[in-house]
């Protein structure tokens, strides 16, 4: 029988002295190393309140842009009780202001007002563009939707979707539609519209969207993609008809007014163009930060007082996180950047 020695090793009284009061100086520590670590966390998240947020509107104040930044700069101040100050860059179809915004210090103190024309269609649309918004900006969230009417004179013979794509193909380019500028929501729409139903259009671009709607009911244009507010009141006028909506379903304000989508053409199935509105930070701010604020803003979208807000703009609730906002950004920037190709539109 073969036995195996086992050497054990007992600890001298000093050895278990010195343990114990290793681990207890450890468990003291803890407490403390915790406390770093949410402090750490906690200036990660937390922009000093003490200084106030600043929301640059990449265009002049009044329109809708500027409208939805207030809005939300009041409910997210009361929110956080915190000072949040709209600051209106206007200048270079949004990039302007959106430049500023790239190239501010990432600490969370300036944000952007974004939509889908300064974030997906100006990089495929303005030649040289230095900066690209989807890699230069972090989205946050965003709230909100607006579609274009398409409206023509009211003494005009087109009444429905299938009217207008009859006459466009009857008469190659001498239908003619109306936008406030190229490259603009409006001349984009018409370009989408033409290229899925194979018809040939022409673009006459104005200087603004008053202008062009007071030709368009004069009857010197026979269509424009339009935004809603100022349409609307041409509409209830008697002086334009609406004939369809871009968006993908009916709009509160128009509920008569059916969508492409409706027109029954198999070629507008899915015809959708509409312009996201939401909020985005420099790259480089911190994700906690990011996230707090993005939780916040959803709240105020959620609110009804916001909401009723949109619905006067033309708008409708779109809300989303850093992730479903920028999804939405690369989906839209795939879809437009191929429109803008098309349509040969370029600004340099």
């Amino acid at each position: 029988m073969t036995f195996t020695s086992r050497r054990v090793v007992v600890a001298s009284s000093t050895t278990r002295r010195e343990m114990l009061l290793g681990l207890l100086s450890a468990a003291a520590a803890l407490p403390a190393f915790a406390q770093g670590q949410q402090q750490q966390a906690s200036n990660a998240s937390a922009h000093d309140a003490a200084k106030p947020i600043r929301i640059v509107v990449p265009f002049a104040p009044g329109g809708g842009n500027d409208v939805f930044a207030r809005q939300m700069a009041k409910g997210l101040g009361e929110l956080r009780r915190q000072s949040i100050v709209v600051d209106n860059k206007p200048g270079a179809g949004g990039n302007l202001g959106t430049g500023e915004v790239v190239r501010s210090t990432a600490d969370g103190s300036t944000l952007l007002l974004g939509h889908t024309g300064t974030v997906s269609i100006n990089p495929a649309l303005y030649k040289g563009l230095k900066f690209d918004p989807r890699k230069d900006l972090a989205p946050v969230a965003m709230f909100a939707s607006s579609a274009l009417v398409l409206v023509v004179p009211a003494s005009s013979k087109i009444r429905t979707i299938a009217d207008l794509v009859n006459e466009a193909k009857a008469r190659p380019g001498a239908i003619d539609y109306a936008s406030s500028g190229s490259g603009t929501g409006g001349h984009l729409s018409g370009e989408f519209f033409a290229e899925r139903t194979g018809t040939r259009l022409t673009h006459i671009p104005y200087k603004g969207t008053n202008p062009a709607l007071t030709d368009l009911a004069g009857g010197q244009v026979h269509m424009m993609f339009s935004v809603i507010p100022p349409a609307l009141a041409l509409v209830k006028g008697g002086r334009l008809r609406a004939i369809a909506v871009t968006s993908a379903k009916r709009l509160p304000s128009l509920p008569d007014v059916p969508t492409v989508m409706e027109s029954g053409l198999g070629a507008l199935a899915d015809f959708e163009s509409t312009l996201t509105y939401g909020i985005l930070a420099p790259r480089g701010t911190p994700a906690a930060f990011v996230n707090e604020l993005a939780g916040q803003m959803l709240k105020v979208a959620g609110e009804k007082e916001f909401q009723s807000r949109l619905d006067v703009e033309g708008a409708v609730p779109l809300l989303g996180g850093p992730v479903e906002y920028a999804a939405l950004i690369a989906r839209e920037s795939e879809k437009w950047a191929g429109i803008v190709k098309s349509s040969g539109a370029v600004v340099e």
